[in-house]
């Protein structure tokens, strides 16, 4: 893992979002304004998946840190070869169930091996991908947990941590990206819920999950989810993958946002260590989280219930 140093300042409250960044392009290859959508989320703790890193390149989250002024914890995850732009894009955001799989050639995956013979196009540029976690007030890093390895998923999973002192205490931030269901990921929560036992401590764990929220919730006993609202995929999207959990005396509430250029939406959260909850002027549960940012009254696609899919 790769860290900076100490950031800025904060108050009672803190800024945080997640967002799968999908290697900073659409589902055809063609890139988009990944500084840009971040800059627009304005949090103080701001949690990357898929951020992409050509070989010899600084990664999608490191040029965001950058400019953003942003302290930067970044852990690589897997290799591979992203593809040239599809040259038959059209105006949507990326063909028929064209996503990450169409657009990535992943490293020593046996799947990608068996199909390797029918894709459209090659060319690209190799690098690396990973989890990031990039904090503008003052923290301290902690360091990374790496997850047991799945045989079923070509990449590694890690979580990112680190400490930020708040008006009412210090809060334990972790950012991760779990592996898929289908790979075993309730392994990997299992893990987790054990390596983050915090005994009532003040902590927050956001990132995608890869897992609808109830699920979540069952595998992850002590935390609540403090946003509710669909992220995935984002131009018309049906599930949420992407969440923000706290446990212990925090609050918080927080919205799902539009789409800014990934398959997924960015989650974002205000967060307080004990006292009234965000925006609300006083005390309650963070799972009963409002789905739009505090003071915002505009209606949002998320303001309808939930929708979980049947599998």
């Amino acid at each position: 893992m790769s860290t900076g140093g100490t950031a800025g300042s904060t108050g009672g409250t803190l800024a945080l979002a997640t967002f799968n960044t999908h290697l900073g392009v659409d589902g055809w290859g063609r890139p988009y304004d990944v500084v840009a959508a971040c800059r627009s989320l304005d949090a103080d703790v701001l949690v990357l998946q898929e951020s992409w890193a050509p070989d010899g390149a600084p990664s999608l989250a490191r040029r965001v840190a950058d400019v953003l002024g942003y302290e930067l914890a970044e852990e690589v995850l897997g290799h591979g070869r992203l593809l040239d732009p599809d040259p038959g894009a059209d105006d949507h955001w990326g063909p028929p169930l064209g996503l990450l799989s169409g657009i990535l050639h992943v490293d020593d995956d046996p799947r990608w091996r068996q199909r390797r013979s029918g894709v459209r196009r090659s060319g690209g540029r190799h690098g690396s991908w990973g989890v990031a976690l990039l904090v503008r007030v003052p923290c301290r890093f902690l360091g990374v947990t790496r997850l047991t390895p799945l045989r079923r998923d070509p990449v590694g999973r890690a979580v990112l941590s680190c400490e930020v002192p708040t008006g009412d205490g210090t809060l334990t931030v972790h950012g991760t990206h779990f592996s898929h269901l289908l790979h075993g990921s309730p392994f990997h929560y299992r893990e987790v819920a054990r390596a983050l036992a915090h005994s009532g401590q003040p902590a927050v764990l956001a990132g995608d999950m890869n897992l609808w929220g109830p699920a979540v919730s069952l595998l992850l006993p002590g935390w609540h989810r403090v946003v509710h609202g669909r992220t995935w995929p984002a131009p018309r999207p049906h599930s949420q993958l992407d969440h923000v959990l706290v446990t212990g005396p925090v609050t918080g509430s927080g919205c799902v946002l539009g789409p800014v250029g990934s398959d997924h939406r960015p989650v974002r959260a205000v967060l307080a260590v004990g006292g009234p909850q965000p925006g609300t002027g006083a005390a309650g549960p963070a799972g009963a989280a409002a789905d739009r940012a505090p003071g915002d009254r505009r209606a949002h696609p998320t303001d309808r219930a939930e929708q979980e899919p049947q599998r």
